[in-house]
Parts: C-alpha cells; sequence; structure tokens
C-alpha cells in the first residue's frame, strides 16, 4: 500500500463513508488514541450532510433543520462533547413557525416552544383543547422515556424500567394513526399534528407511534440551520478528526470488505475500485445494511439468519428534490426561516399512497411539498438579490428502476424524465407561490438515481431502512455485527437524521471502546456553539454582519458585469 506522510502507518479503525456517523464515530476513536481513516466514495466528505454549488449558489440536500440545540439539550451536548461546538454557529427558525403548514387553503404555523404550541393550537382549535393537551404532553413523555433507556444501567435502573417507561410501554406496537385517532377528533388538527410524518418518510396508519413522538419532540424547542449549511457540520467533524492524527480520504470506493476465516468470520480490511487494499483491526461501515453485508462483504460470509433478515429488510421511500436560484423577493410571496409543508386537505395516507404511485407523471402537479428557503435560514448565504429553495416531494424509488443500470452519460430518456418531473414540481410549487416559476435563474433536479449515485444508499432511500415496527428499536440492525472487528453506524443502526445518525457514530464507537456513550461526550466548559434568530438582524455580532456585506456587494458586482 502506497502511503502519504500524514497517514497512519497502522490503522486501527477503518471508517467506510464519511456520513455524520462515520464521522462522529471517528472523532470518539481518534480522540481515545486510537489511529482512524475514514473512506468516503464521493469527492467531498459529509453523506447526506454535505454541501454543493450550482451557478456559485450553495445546497444543503440533507440538512433542512436540526432540534434540541438550547441549553443542555441533547444536540448542544453532541456537538458539546465531540469538541466541534466551537466551530460552529447556527440560527433559529421563526420561533414563531418554524414549520408552517399549509393545508388546502389553511395555514397553521407550529411554533418553536412547546407551550406556544399548546397556547396556537388550542386557540384555533378551542373544541380539542383537553384532548390536544393531553395527546402533546403524552407526545412528550413517550420521547423522553425513549432516551432514559440507553442512560440506564445497574440493578435498581433495571428494576424501575417498567414504571419509568410506562408511556412508551403501552404505545410502543400501535401506529402514528391509531394513537391519534383515539386522542384528537379535529381532521384538520389530526393533519397538523401528523405533517411531520415526512421527517421519517412513513404514512400515520404504518409509522410507529414512538418514533413519530421522537420526531416532534425533536423540535419542540424549535428549529436551528447551521451559518454555511451541511457543509460546516462536515467541516467542523473532519477538522476535529485531524487534529486527533485522524485520516479522511475522499474520491475512495470500497468494493469489497476483506473477511478471513471459514467458521468464525473476521474482517481484516478492504479491498479498493482501484485494487488497492487496506488493512486495519476493525471496520465500521457507514454504509446501509444491504450495500455493506451484499455489496462489500457477500452472501458466502453471511449467516443464514443475517440473510434471511436482510432478505426481509425494506428501505425508506425516495425522494424527489428540486434546487432553484430564484431572483425575487420571496417573503412577499409568504416566505420566511421557517419550512413549509405543502399538502392537499386529504386523508395523508391516501397523499403517501399517491406519492409512492409509480405512474409519477400523470398528474400535472404533486400532491404534496416540502419547501425550504435557504437564504432566510442562513441570512449569511444571502447575496440580496437570489434566493436559493430546496423543493421536496416523496416518491416510489421504483419508478426510476428502469434507468438504475445507466452510466454517465445518462440517456437522453433519462433527461427527458427528470424534465417532465423538474416541470411538474414547478407546477406544484407555482400554486403555493405564484409567478415563481418565470424569475427561476437555475434550476436542477435529484432523483432516486443522484441519490445512489453520490450517496450509495440503497435503491436511492432517504432514511435508510423503512421505519416500521420491526424494524426499529430492538428489531433495528446492530452496531456490532456476527462478523468479528466489523461494527456499523448510521442511520438504519440506532436513528435516522442528522442527530441520530451522528449518535449512532458515537454509540458504535462505545460499543468498540467497551464504555458508555455518555463517557464519550463529557462535557466540555470550553466549547459553546453560537446562536442567532435568523428573523432579526440587531443582535448579530461583526463577524456575521461581514459576511453579509461582502456577499451582497459582490452580488453586485457580478450584477453589473
Amino acid at each position: 500500500m502506497k502511503r502519504t506522510s500524514n497517514e497512519p502507518q497502522e490503522i486501527d479503525t477503518l471508517i467506510i463513508g464519511s456520513g455524520s456517523g462515520g464521522l462522529s464515530a471517528a472523532i470518539c476513536l481518534a480522540r481515545e488514541g486510537q489511529r482512524v481513516m475514514v473512506l468516503e466514495q464521493h469527492d467531498v466528505p459529509g453523506g447526506w450532510c454535505h454541501s454543493f454549488h450550482l451557478n456559485g449558489y450553495r445546497f444543503s440536500p440533507g440538512v433542512h433543520y436540526i432540534g434540541l440545540l438550547g441549553e443542555k439539550e441533547s444536540t448542544r451536548n453532541l456537538y458539546q462533547g465531540l469538541g466541534v461546538a466551537n466551530d460552529l454557529v447556527f440560527f433559529r427558525m421563526n420561533p414563531e413557525g418554524y414549520e408552517h403548514c399549509w393545508i388546502g387553503d389553511r395555514k397553521i404555523d407550529i411554533p418553536g416552544n412547546f407551550d406556544a404550541l399548546l397556547h396556537s393550537l388550542t386557540q384555533q382549535f378551542p373544541k380539542e383543547k383537553r384532548r390536544l393537551h393531553k395527546y402533546l404532553n403524552l407526545v412528550r413523555n413517550v420521547s423522553r422515556q425513549i432516551q432514559l433507556i440507553p442512560k440506564m444501567s445497574g440493578f435498581w435502573d433495571n428494576i424501575t424500567i417498567p414504571f419509568r417507561t410506562k408511556h412508551m410501554g403501552k404505545y410502543a406496537l400501535f401506529s402514528l394513526k391509531r394513537v391519534i385517532d383515539w386522542h384528537i377528533k379535529d381532521p384538520l388538527l389530526k393533519k397538523v399534528l401528523n405533517i411531520q410524518w415526512g421527517d421519517h418518510g412513513l404514512a400515520p396508519a404504518r409509522a410507529s407511534f414512538p418514533l413519530h413522538c421522537a420526531v416532534m419532540d425533536h423540535y419542540f424547542e424549535g428549529g436551528y440551520y447551521p451559518m454555511g449549511g451541511g457543509a460546516a457540520l462536515v467541516k467542523s467533524m473532519t477538522k476535529a478528526i485531524k487534529k486527533h492524527g485522524g485520516v479522511i480520504r475522499t474520491s475512495t470506493r470500497v468494493q469489497q470488505i476483506l473477511v478471513e476465516g471459514h467458521k468464525k468470520k473476521k474482517a481484516i480490511g478492504v479491498q479498493l475500485s482501484n485494487g488497492e487494499r487496506i488493512y486495519a483491526k476493525r471496520i465500521i461501515s457507514n454504509a446501509d445494511p444491504g450495500v455493506t453485508y451484499l455489496n462489500m462483504v457477500g452472501k458466502q460470509h453471511l449467516s443464514k439468519k443475517l440473510l434471511k433478515k436482510l432478505s426481509r429488510t425494506k428501505y425508506s421511500c425516495s425522494s424527489l428534490m428540486l434546487f432553484l436560484t430564484v431572483k425575487m423577493d420571496v417573503r412577499k410571496l409568504g416566505l420566511d426561516s421557517g419550512n413549509i409543508w405543502m399538502m392537499e386537505d386529504r386523508d395523508m395516507d391516501e397523499l403517501y399512497a399517491e406519492m409512492m404511485d409509480l405512474e409519477i407523471t400523470k398528474n400535472k402537479a404533486f400532491p404534496g411539498l416540502f419547501i425550504s428557503c435557504t437564504t432566510l435560514k442562513d441570512p449569511s448565504s444571502f447575496d440580496g438579490i437570489h434566493h436559493c429553495l430546496e423543493v421536496i416531494t416523496y416518491i416510489n424509488p421504483k419508478s426510476f428502476d428502469k434507468f438504475i443500470t445507466e452510466k454517465n452519460p445518462r440517456s437522453q430518456e433519462y433527461l427527458d424524465f427528470k424534465e417532465k418531473l423538474t416541470q411538474r414540481m414547478i407546477n406544484t410549487l407555482e400554486k403555493t407561490l405564484p409567478g415563481i416559476e418565470r424569475n427561476i435563474v437555475h434550476k436542477e433536479l435529484g432523483t432516486p438515481i443522484t441519490n445512489k449515485y453520490y450517496i450509495n444508499s440503497s435503491n436511492g432511500c432517504v432514511y435508510g431502512t423503512e421505519k416500521t415496527f420491526n424494524q426499529i428499536g430492538p428489531f433495528s440492525y446492530r452496531a456490532k455485527s456476527e462478523i468479528e472487528n466489523l461494527y456499523m453506524c448510521g442511520a438504519s443502526i440506532q436513528s435516522h437524521g442528522v442527530a441520530g445518525a451522528s449518535y449512532s457514530g458515537v454509540q458504535t464507537a462505545a460499543t468498540i471502546l467497551n464504555c458508555k456513550q455518555d463517557d464519550l461526550l463529557q462535557k466540555d466548559s470550553l466549547q459553546h456553539i453560537r446562536v442567532y434568530d435568523a428573523e432579526d438582524a440587531s443582535k448579530y455580532p461583526d463577524f456575521v454582519l461581514q459576511k453579509i456585506k461582502h456577499r451582497k456587494a459582490r452580488a453586485l458586482i457580478n450584477e453589473t458585469e
């Protein structure tokens, strides 16, 4: 193996994939003195957290908002414990509506505070006041009890688990639809409370109620967006890895995980697509189970039990993601730093079924969109002229099966198909934001093929394994695999989303180091996250104001040239 001067001479842990789970695992292990190398097939690290530029404007396909960044909340504790907080700046999205539900002709805001949410919804649905209080408190209790489980240890904790997790235990096996139907009567309020199903990709009738509770609770105190987009998270984490002697190699595709032994299988390294072999004491795969076990390990090395589980594993829905640059004042159309969930006023399960229909070009518009304006969420990225939008709808990845074996350059049929879908998304967006089409200066559509190419996810899925009852919690894939020295992390292991995947990496590192997750996230009084209000520039520090000033000045120069 040809080495460069900054690479470790012997590798303790080799990590396949540089998503947030792989990067957090790398930080934890490198900080404990291990020699760590991260291998990434893309030309930039980050997985779903990476950012890219189109015509000079930044987009972040997998980071749209992050929760629990308040004092002593779990995501803040994560970044402080990883030692990356000082390199991060976040903007708090509109506290009066970090999410906006545009359902049919009704517009309902979701405030970024639990008490404010209760107050706002009870004012709009006064007949539901008692039931609403009971339901939202149940959601919060179930989520907090889920968070208790990994922290429990010792005799007394084990004895008291049934009492301390009684709400979660009572509702653990029920769907979101079942539980909300028990508690809420108003059809519109049900839709508002269900609308964040888009954050896990399952319709209410199939979604696990405890999982949905965890998603809602993650944002009960509001949503935040990183200054610099997803790339800022990646930059802070890669900086920490290098600080502790770790190495990150991009444009490095792993073709095979090397396994030795007959009865007792043992991972010893990897083979790259160029034939190079790299050996290590242990391997962590940040890829999903299908890619890891079926593509890189190989069926011949897997037990019948694992093969059976893999054959039954289902992956989440995929997406169409439209990246737009527009030359207009989007605030006049009703946009602010809050996300918009735009849905037709219909049953959510029916909407989801239509989204999963394989004939995705048969109608002129989609039944629902997620709309995010990054230049309002990160004011430092706004040049004073152009806004950037990320518009998403969910689809069945099988609708792209006929193109899955295509190589670059793509066929004309694929390009024509993309163009039809792009226009359909713009048609849908135009209904919500009239006049936006004529102000588009650049557009690009990401598809399941795009996801598979850049992220290497099974079927181009967006959330790893499908988050149904039998694929989460005790039924999910484990951090420690059946093959000695092979470990897993990422959205299919512990939880999905930026914070969930990051915590999975910490948990995998803890498994390797034979310690607890909290042991690796000790509070550091020198680490502080800076948070500013996206809607109020009056308290921005000089470095943010200067960044905005310079960006606007450059844009004016470009406009006059």
